[in-house]
């Protein structure tokens, strides 16, 4: 594999000063990280391990009936602005040199100039765990994109060849740095109709990975207007959030369970998506694509 000392260099310093500023162990450090990527994608799978505490990372989770005007919700959101601070995608030729598998772990680090034993080594492990090794559970369809046009033959494949499609992620939430406190939601809530959805999750990673899945199983899908309490919180948060209407094939040790104090089936569970996490819908006419009301959940 033909790929510069230099461009290998320059990766691994970012993902250095990532891991640093919290963007790439996904706004947490690593040990929030896994709880708060579990929170997304790891509930999919029986036997995750639970952890002795709760962290603020996962207290994006609610349920149907919190979607209301005037309802205050804490949310832990990651103060980053993805238009700004984000890397971007390698070009799809460039990502192909580079071997995305577990297997090859001794070799990505030597790659990049991590040790066997560092935090970044271990960010790795999982992100190659969860994208390669977990099985999707009934139902799901998942792919871990590394590189945007990888992550558009994904979507083609869910939606189909001919469908146009947009992808939705939470806007104006600028503030620097990670917090918890209290939203409000200042307008009615919209639901944006759609047969299927995707959602695509960042991953930990020297380079920009989405973990992407699709569920046969009823989602809908939301955008949220949300006014924080602390002071200087003065933008109002356009907000995607996702609720996934049966939970039965979760693990139950999903964090979303624990937060909310209910078992799987037992009720939908939503959760806000970061302003790096998107979800895909197809297009579909303004006039069926949305409506105010959320009471038919």
């Amino acid at each position: 594999m033909h790929y510069s000392q230099f461009a290998r260099w320059s990766l691994a310093l970012h993902f250095l000063l990532l891991m640093q500023i919290g963007y790439a162990a996904n706004g947490e450090n690593l040990a929030s990280n896994r709880n708060y990527e579990g929170s997304h994608h790891e509930h999919l799978h029986q036997g995750h391990s639970t952890t002795p505490h709760m962290d603020h990372s996962v207290q994006v989770f609610f349920t149907p009936k919190d979607l209301k005007l005037g309802n205050v919700i804490p949310i832990f959101f990651r103060g980053r602005n993805p238009s700004s601070s984000s890397p971007h995608f390698l070009p799809r030729e460039e990502a192909e040199l580079i071997p995305f598998s577990p297997s090859k772990l001794s070799y990505l680090l030597q790659l990049f100039g991590f040790s066997q034993a560092s935090s970044q080594a271990k960010a790795m492990e999982d992100t190659l765990r969860q994208c390669i090794i977990i099985k999707p559970i009934l139902g799901e369809t998942k792919f871990c994109a590394t590189s945007l046009e990888s992550m558009l033959d994904f979507v083609h494949k869910i939606f189909g060849p001919t469908t146009k499609f947009k992808a939705l992620s939470t806007q104006n939430f600028a503030k620097s740095g990670s917090i918890l406190q209290n939203y409000t939601v200042v307008d009615e809530p919209k639901e944006i109709l759609a047969p299927k959805m995707i959602a695509c999750h960042t991953m930990p990673y020297p380079y920009v990975v989405y973990y992407c899945h699709h569920q046969e199983s009823e989602s809908k899908v939301f955008q949220v207007s949300l006014k924080g309490e602390e002071k200087g919180s003065d933008n109002i948060v356009q907000a995607v959030a996702v609720c996934h209407m049966d939970t039965s094939q979760w693990s139950p040790n999903h964090f979303s369970f624990r937060v909310l104090g209910i078992k799987p089936g037992s009720s939908p569970v939503c959760h806000f998506f970061p302003a790096d996490n998107l979800v895909w819908v197809p297009i579909i006419s303004n006039f069926e694509g949305s409506r105010g009301s959320v009471s038919s959940m």
